[in-house]
């Protein structure tokens, strides 16, 4: 991978993490269009969600130092609820990290099973979208009270969305975000709770490849891994910032045609 192409990929990366349209998948789309080979590891891919997830964490400092000032309080209140319900949303993808992790990395190696999950991803959001226009203004969290605006088992519903978005083309905010508004969760807080619940396991597995020694070993070099972390960071900050309002406001509709689009090319071209 050359210098100009980690930063293309980068970017593509960070204009991409926060839209329901998965930015794994457009890095393999990416990829194909550049000529660059499919690595035999996953270190670049998961070097720039790192990226993208510090992006957020940036975006987010405000939540997430009221978030961690009031579990450390170490009594029951809105923080703490908030912070075990995310807790509870990691347990599907920790199971298929630590069980499935070989399967889910001979996944990123094929651009048609990209254009695959990317069809299920238009399904999934066209769906999600006419259930919630559909509902009453008032959603299934409000009428039965729950904290935060979101229950344990619509967290671990969600959860589970995000176990099956390790699918390359099968979006991770388009998943979690349209499996909680068909659980009846609102937007507004199914998009917080979507981008603030990757944090942990995107960071965990950076961290885990770094003290095992994978990323000297990676077969991208360290100045392509470097351009693509910044270029990834940047262009998520940019992204962050604009595009979660995007997100609360607008159709999905209109991110499944561009899905099922892209998936038609890809059929066609690939």
């Amino acid at each position: 991978m050359e210098w100009f192409e980690a930063i293309i990929l980068g970017l593509v990366q960070g204009l991409t993490e926060f839209l329901p349209v998965s930015s794994s998948g457009h890095l393999i789309i990416g990829k194909e269009l550049l000529g660059v080979e499919a690595a035999d590891d996953l270190v670049f891919e998961t070097l720039v969600h790192a990226a993208t997830v510090l992006s957020t964490i940036v975006v987010f400092r405000k939540q997430l130092w009221d978030l961690l000032k009031g579990f450390f309080r170490f009594k029951y209140n809105d923080q703490t609820d908030y912070v075990l319900k995310i807790c509870v949303s990691m347990i599907p993808v920790f199971i298929i990290g630590v069980f499935f992790k070989d399967f889910v990395e001979g996944l990123f190696q094929s651009v048609f099973i990209v254009g695959v999950a990317l069809v299920c991803t238009a399904m999934l959001l066209f769906f999600s979208d006419m259930a919630s226009g559909r509902r009453n203004s008032v959603s299934v969290s409000e009428r039965k009270g729950y904290r935060n605006g979101i229950s344990y088992w619509q967290a671990f519903v969600v959860g589970l969305g995000q176990a099956l978005a390790v699918v390359p083309g099968l979006s991770r905010s388009g998943t979690t975000i349209s499996t909680g508004l068909l659980c009846g969760v609102r937007r507004d807080v199914m998009a917080q709770f979507s981008f603030l619940m990757v944090l942990v396991p995107i960071l965990g597995e950076s961290f885990l490849q770094l003290v095992g020694g994978e990323m000297s070993g990676s077969s991208v070099g360290a100045l392509p891994l470097l351009l693509g972390f910044l270029a990834a960071f940047v262009s998520g900050l940019f992204a962050c910032s604009v595009m979660i309002a995007l997100v609360k406001k607008a159709r999905l509709g209109w991110f499944a045609l561009y899905c099922a689009v892209v998936a038609l090319l890809i059929f066609i071209f690939a």
